[in-house]
């Protein structure tokens, strides 16, 4: 499986980049965004691509992969920078609890189909299935992404 995960993560960069890009000029892909993280080491703020979702009123970011670098990034510095198009806005990232996900990524599927398919290839659920998205909770790190203030990213924030 960790070879699969390797071969979906390296066709995902220059994916991952073209949306990034697009983001940059202002074009904004249905519900995915931009999430900027400052990296662990550097500070550099690090981009990926996110489809938050809301649940009862409340945003959330979820992770295909428990270790992919913006989580573990995410984790240490608790905030990033959200964008959507041109706009951008500081948030507060707060890791739910394992038994806390479940009720947010069972939602998932319904709020993010587009996602379901990633989710699958990555190997992070089993199946569609509502269910099988609650039962990745050990496996799915879910963030609830608060509003901080607007900011504007630094130049370096598209790498």
């Amino acid at each position: 499986m960790t070879s699969e995960n390797d071969r979906l993560r390296r066709r995902m960069k220059p994916l991952n980049r073209v949306v990034v890009a697009l983001q940059g000029v202002g074009l904004a892909l249905g519900t995915m965004r931009v999430l900027s993280v400052p990296g662990r080491k550097t500070g550099t703020l690090r981009t990926t691509p996110v489809s938050p979702l809301t649940v009862d009123g409340v945003t959330y970011v979820v992770a295909g992969f428990e270790d992919a670098d913006w989580v573990r990034n995410a984790r240490a510095a608790g905030w990033g920078v959200l964008a959507k198009g041109r706009r951008k806005q500081r948030v507060s990232l707060i890791e739910l609890p394992i038994p806390e996900r479940a009720a947010v990524l069972r939602e998932f599927p319904r709020k993010v189909p587009h996602g379901v398919r990633f989710m699958l290839n990555a190997g992070a659920v089993e199946s569609a299935d509502p269910d099988a998205f609650a039962a990745a909770a050990p496996r799915c790190p879910v963030f609830r992404v608060e509003p901080s203030r607007a900011v504007e990213a630094p130049a370096d924030s598209r790498r």
